[in-house]
């Protein structure tokens, strides 16, 4: 081959490989404009960077779910105290059903239920009380309101039955045995509500609201009862009773988003009045973190097999 044509082969193979680099340099520059445009934030809006803090004025409010007393789940209860401690919570509501007082049963249910004989109403309450002196030393300087639940409402059905519908005489017996005063709530600075009584304005017996949210024992079984308390409520609400995690939201044209939440339960899973039968109910509790605006972002945080999912979240 001569050098003429050896030259004009090499001259061709470089300008076809410039090409390329050119073609590859092009393409190259158009994926770096399109990275940069998608790191913009779009016109109109800022993103700001920074350390999340809790502003002067923000607290935490705990829900407690029902623990029944005789029947909590000591594995379940030692985490949420364990968590309770970090929380530092500012405000704390007990949901009620913190006393199972199983005997009561007798005069509105079946005697069928074996398994309600096996712990005295005596049993019942220390079980609960020794849980409030926990729940207090974990938490210094917390309020708590303690909501009725339809379990410690038995003793006040109980005490109307025994007095043969006297009032005074049923309110007698109601002070001598009802979970309100064998829990010492008074003593304690805890504030009780009765299902029977309305509190705040509401309509509802037996029902709070703490800030921009209500908080009730409910009375609803339903599959969808997050649906239907938060129907029945009308705004945010976090309920009781069920004994599984739940959750619901709806956006009313004249209020805006409202929500409903149960965090689940902290009593053993099974209860023996099952019979055997599978049951759905899930562990935890609830967390709120409340701004000085009163808005607030509610957590339910699982416990599973005795642990806690929040504190190993937060954990580095």
């Amino acid at each position: 081959m001569n050098s003429s044509l050896k030259n004009r082969l090499v001259q061709n193979e470089t300008t076809s490989l410039r090409q390329k680099l050119a073609g590859l340099e092009k393409e190259n520059r158009i994926l770096v404009e399109e990275i940069q445009r998608l790191r913009k934030p779009p016109k109109g809006y800022r993103i700001r960077m920074g350390k999340i803090r809790s502003g002067p004025g923000d607290f935490v409010r705990v829900a407690i779910p029902d623990s029944h007393g005789s029947k909590i789940c000591p594995k379940a209860a030692a985490a949420f105290l364990a968590d309770l401690k970090q929380l530092d919570p500012r405000e704390i509501i007990m949901g009620g059903d913190h006393v199972d007082c199983g005997g009561f049963l007798a005069q509105h249910h079946t005697l069928g239920y074996v398994a309600e004989t096996e712990y005295s109403y005596a049993d019942d309450c220390d079980a609960a009380n020794a849980f409030l002196d926990q729940i207090m030393e974990n938490a210094r300087g917390a309020t708590i309101d303690y909501l009725e639940g339809n379990h410690e409402a038995r003793v006040t059905k109980w005490a109307v039955t025994a007095a043969l519908r006297h009032g005074r005489d049923a309110e007698m017996l109601r002070q001598a045995f009802a979970p309100e005063f064998k829990l010492h709530l008074k003593e304690r600075g805890i504030k009780y509500y009765r299902l029977s009584e309305k509190y705040d304005d509401l309509p509802v017996p037996g029902a709070i609201k703490k800030g921009k949210c209500g908080f009730w024992h409910s009375t609803s079984t339903a599959k969808d009862a997050a649906a239907v308390n938060l129907r029945q409520f009308g705004g945010n609400v976090v309920f009781f009773h069920t004994h599984r995690a739940d959750s619901a939201t709806a956006c009313p044209v004249a209020i805006g988003p409202i929500a409903a939440w149960n965090p689940g339960c902290l009593c053993i899973q099974q209860m023996l009045w099952c019979h055997g039968r599978p049951t759905n109910w899930t562990q935890g509790y609830g967390v709120q973190l409340v701004a000085r605006s009163g808005a607030f972002l509610h957590i339910n945080v699982p416990i599973i097999d005795g642990q806690s999912l929040l504190m190993s979240l937060l954990k580095k």
